[in-house]
């Protein structure tokens, strides 16, 4: 070898040897890049588990229980192999009984079995002539000899489940299921990414629908509350006219209608509407008491059912 070939191998090399050290540090930098966002969708993860917790926690719904694990023999699942078949299915499925004890060992320890050890197995004499349709075990040769007699005998229906199991592919039954091909982590975690982050724009919503009370959710907290006093208010006008209509036919005196009309009525549809607001007019997410605004709903409740009176007697006078 000349020197300017010796030189040219020694840069062949050296550039051979460069370019495994960039493509190495390539894939050790695809690596930590990889790593570093496996462990940043972990921790988004863990923190959507948790938000997820405090939002089923917050309306009341506790963890799912873990399912229960699978039966075998459902649809869809690949069946295992029953194992080597006993004495009595070889027996079946060659017409005899199980070979001996000394047949099988003279095939596992002194080499091939014999032409008699063979037809003793299957339950029959040696075979005389290939093909002669004697019955004996002719092996490949038999294929070409009289009719009724081949080299592999088709087994009875009963008797299929001793061949060895294959995959189950979609395409048909009995056909061995395709390689899945290979995965490329950068484009799973790329999906993993988008569905973690479908997942946070969910669980916005969710946070939002939760920060809203059952009764009313569009309104603010003032239009709720006078809404909920001035209906309970309404509620407690209805019952004063009962009263009313009971008072004047004598079932009721006037210095009760007074207290009911003046102080009863009132309190009831104040007190109603304090717990109406406690309890449907409270969002699930939001910390604390929201206002109910208790002056105000004091205000509506003991104004609105004397005025009711009063406007029920102007009524009935201007009526008359």
């Amino acid at each position: 070898m000349s020197f300017e070939e010796y030189a040219a191998l020694a840069r062949q090399l050296t550039e051979q040897h460069r370019v495994g050290e960039q493509h190495a540090a390539a894939d050790s930098a695809r690596r930590r890049d990889l790593h570093a966002a496996v462990e940043y969708l972990q921790q988004r993860l863990a923190a959507q588990g948790q938000r997820l917790d405090q939002l089923g926690r917050a309306i009341g719904i506790d963890q799912p229980p873990a399912g229960p694990a699978p039966e075998p023999g459902r649809p869809g699942e690949t069946a295992a192999w029953p194992g080597p078949p006993s004495g009595g299915e070889w027996a079946s499925a060659a017409g005899s009984g199980p070979p001996s004890g000394g047949e099988w060992a003279s095939a596992a320890g002194s080499g091939p079995p014999s032409g008699a050890e063979w037809a003793s197995a299957a339950g029959s004499g040696p075979s005389t002539a290939p093909g002669t349709g004697d019955g004996g075990f002719d092996g490949a040769a038999g294929a070409s000899g009289r009719a009724g007699v081949g080299a592999y005998p088709e087994l009875p229906a009963g008797e299929a489940r001793l061949a060895l199991p294959t995959a189950v592919s979609p395409a048909g039954a009995g056909v061995p299921a395709q390689r899945a091909a290979a995965v490329d982590p950068a484009v799973e975690l790329e999906l993993a990414r988008r569905m973690a982050d479908e997942a946070d724009r969910h669980g916005q919503q969710a946070e939002l629908l939760a920060q809203r009370p059952a009764l009313l959710p569009t309104w603010s907290p003032l239009a709720r509350s006078v809404a909920v006093y001035a209906g309970c208010g309404a509620a407690a006008g209805v019952l004063m006219l009962a009263l009313v209509l009971a008072s004047g036919v004598g079932l009721v005196d006037g210095f009760t209608l007074g207290a009911w009309i003046c102080a009863g009525l009132p309190a009831v549809a104040f007190f109603g509407g304090y717990l109406v607001l406690g309890r449907w007019g409270r969002p699930a997410m939001v910390a604390g008491t929201p206002p109910r605004y208790l002056p105000l709903g004091f205000l509506i409740c003991f104004l609105l059912v004397p005025m009711a009176y009063c406007a029920y007697l102007l009524l009935v006078r201007g009526l008359r």
